[in-house]
């Protein structure tokens, strides 16, 4: 079952924090497979293949099915655990994060770790923007052309997101309400059109709210 919202980063992105000489480079990048998820983090080892460390969490799935954390090679706890902590308590899905250290030669212990690492995932999930993806559902209503002003305006008043109008012999509007409220719309359709508008459900698809 797909959910209704869900929050995630938009775009693959990364900011660089510096904490006691250590370079730590924060990534973050939506997926949508924990297999995108391993492919990314194998990438950014690929990259900074002379790094100290590559650190990483993952956490994917519509019920957090799929979730792992690696330390790679910094003490046990202080590294994959805090960057998965950061994305749990920010509450994301499909989300990869990656945090590259390149040791400055100052010893930052545990506690000093896991603040650097938890702040360098941060920094590198704001750099992707974090985002709030909604369920949509595809109705697409055709009409005759005496109809079209009407429905044009009054789906404008009831702020209902339009993913385009094909105009031909009749004008065919793909709408795209949330889906929860698909079926609710549908009635509202065919009371505002008589009955007159021919209605097909097509997919589920996620848009970004407020855009």
């Amino acid at each position: 079952m797909m959910l209704n919202r869900y929050s995630t980063v938009r775009a693959e992105s990364n900011k660089e924090i510096v904490i006691k000489r250590s370079r730590f480079i924060g990534y973050a990048k939506p997926v949508e497979t924990e297999e995108e998820a391993v492919a990314y983090i194998d990438e950014i080892k690929r990259l900074h293949r002379s790094a100290t460390h590559n650190c990483s969490a993952y956490v994917v799935g519509e019920r957090d099915q799929w979730q792992k954390a690696s330390d790679d090679g910094e003490p046990s706890g202080t590294a994959g655990k805090p960057i998965l902590e950061v994305i749990k308590n920010k509450g994301l899905k499909n989300v990869v994060v990656v945090v590259t250290r390149y040791f400055g030669g100052i010893m930052l212990g545990a506690g000093g770790l896991v603040r650097a690492y938890t702040d360098g995932a941060v920094a590198g999930i704001e750099a992707a923007d974090e985002i709030v993806k909604v369920l949509h559902r595809e109705v697409f209503v055709d009409v005759d052309y005496t109809w079209y002003g009407k429905l044009e305006n009054e789906l404008h008043g009831r702020g209902t997101r339009v993913g385009g109008t094909d105009f031909t012999d009749r004008v065919k509007v793909r709408c795209l309400p949330e889906s929860p409220d698909s079926e609710s719309f549908i009635d509202w359709i065919t009371d505002l059109t008589q009955g007159q508008g021919i209605i097909t459900i097509g997919e589920e698809l996620y848009f970004i709210d407020g855009e």
